[in-house]
């Protein structure tokens, strides 16, 4: 993955500034992507995703949902405190703000084509939420966490989805994977599901605490394909 960063903006909210790290593609312009953190916020992991997205040719905006909190400092494999964060941000206060974003991607002159969500564990079911409120063209969920919860609002997520999930996830067990995939599928004739065996929760994050090689370089394809089926 590539560590390439572009810039930051700054998109009013009810608590002030919140910072948007932003990304361009070589041609400047095209597509938008929206980039939702997991419990660690915009990492160095989630800062390399977003690069190889504008790479792929996407403008990419990634939102600091925990501009809220003082002293929101986290290591990328502290689970406590990233759990800890994730636990102090009303998720009412996280969609606002992921919301915002959408609407300034959405409005940004270097967005040219389509829309989509990106979400990542925790932004995982933050995204699946945010796209039941405001349709994107498409949507992409890797295994997102507060999904067991969210499952009354497939109904309303009618986009082409993606939902990537490992069969060793100990975080979302595979009873409520199953939950998920019959909820998202019954709900949606063009949601796909992909499993991925052995791997286990975060499998895409290059932490050794996480990482499964083969799961995340296939559902990473898997990703840019989709993005480039439904985006253009």
């Amino acid at each position: 993955m590539s560590a390439t960063h572009a810039d930051i903006v700054t998109v009013p909210t009810d608590a002030g500034d919140m910072p948007v790290h932003r990304w361009l593609p070589p041609g400047g312009t095209g597509s938008g992507v929206l980039v939702l953190q997991e419990i660690f916020g915009v990492s160095t992991y989630i800062r390399a995703r977003s690069a190889d997205l504008a790479e792929a040719g996407y403008v990419v905006y990634a939102p600091e949902l925990y501009h809220r909190i003082p002293d929101a400092s986290v290591d990328e494999d502290d689970v406590d405190r990233g759990i800890e964060l994730a636990g102090q941000l009303p998720w009412e206060h996280a969609l606002t703000d992921a919301r915002t974003a959408l609407e300034a991607l959405h409005a940004a002159q270097e967005r040219t084509g389509g829309l989509a969500l990106l979400g990542f564990c925790y932004g995982g079911g933050l995204a699946f939420n945010l796209a039941a409120q405001v349709p994107p063209d498409a949507l992409v969920s890797y295994y997102g966490s507060a999904l067991p919860g969210l499952l009354a609002l497939a109904p309303e997520v009618t986009m082409p989805s993606l939902h990537h999930f490992g069969t060793a996830d100990t975080f979302v067990p595979a009873e409520q994977i199953e939950t998920i995939r019959q909820a998202v599928t019954a709900a949606n004739s063009s949601a796909e599901f992909v499993t991925y065996d052995g791997a286990g929760h975060a499998f895409d994050n290059p932490s050794p605490l996480f990482h499964h090689e083969q799961a995340s370089a296939e559902a990473w394809q898997r990703t840019l394909a989709f993005l480039a089926a439904h985006l253009g």
